[in-house]
């Protein structure tokens, strides 16, 4: 992505052809979950529901496919790499509700955070960004891995897009954030993982989404690994049509989300009757 030329490049992104479409589709989406009348007596339920979702789907598209109840029946989450990686999903989940006033004044402190949370290792290499030479495990993107002067650079420039808070809208914001930190993988571990939950603090710190119901991890997970990918490769392009598909992938990704937990609402409903 770049951030020279257009006074705010997000904003512009926003009128990519087709982009106006998946903003007010997303829009609607949610306003209409939102106005679900189970949502007045229980939407703590919903949410604590839609973030055990979503953090499953994170998890899948990591590598951790496992079913929603055994995620929710677990209780150890240290045994394996998989158990390892649906812990990180649900501790991120977890973390990305309380850091969303950081966000807005320091992007990059919330990143550092965020990998910390998710790796929970005593390793210098953890909560800061990689150096030239160091591996990355990464088990879904295999992208070529820019350097560590271009990841620097690329995450100062989105740090002061995000800390602008320009005019874009939020699915456009989240897309990018989402697209940028997979395409740079700026952490040696966790990257996808990191990526999801930034994702998830955009959309509900811009208001979207502020009880954090429409779990885009959870649509990313339906699309499938590569369908994620494959929309991945066109925001990397940097092509028009590249980045648009990326974010309407984004934009079904959230809408999906938000049928999951209007499934959840309608369940509700119906015990309470």
């Amino acid at each position: 992505m770049s951030t020279t030329g257009a006074t705010d490049p997000l904003a512009a992104l926003g009128s990519l052809p087709g982009v106006p479409e998946s903003v007010e589709s997303v829009r609607k989406a949610v306003d209409r979950v939102y106005g679900h009348r189970i949502m007045r007596r229980r939407s703590n339920e919903i949410t604590s529901e839609a973030a055990l979702r979503g953090a499953r789907g994170s998890a899948a598209l990591s590598g951790a496919d496992w079913a929603l109840e055994e995620v929710r029946r677990r209780t150890d989450f240290s045994s394996d790499d998989e158990a390892r990686t649906v812990g990180a999903a649900l501790r991120l989940t977890a973390e990305a509700g309380q850091l969303l006033s950081i966000w807005r004044q320091s992007p990059l402190r919330v990143l550092a955070r965020l990998h910390l949370v998710a790796a929970a290792a005593s390793d210098p290499r953890v909560g800061r960004p990689r150096q030239d030479g160091e591996p990355v495990e990464e088990p879904l993107v295999e992208l070529a891995l820019p350097g560590a002067t271009e990841v620097s650079g690329r995450l100062e420039g989105l740090s002061r897009l995000i800390v602008a808070d320009g005019p874009a809208p939020a699915l456009v914001t989240a897309a990018v954030v989402h697209g940028e930190l997979l395409a740079l993988r700026p952490f040696g571990s966790h990257n996808g993982l990191v990526a999801r939950a930034a994702q998830r603090i955009v959309l509900v710190g811009s208001g979207l989404d502020p009880k954090a119901i429409c779990s885009a991890e959870v649509g990313h997970a339906e699309l499938g690994r590569a369908a994620y990918v494959a929309a991945l490769d066109g925001y990397v392009s940097g092509t028009p049509q590249g980045m648009a598909a990326w974010i309407a992938h984004c934009g079904r990704a959230v809408e999906l989300g938000v049928r999951e937990s209007t499934a959840v609402c309608e369940a509700l409903q119906r015990g309470a009757a």
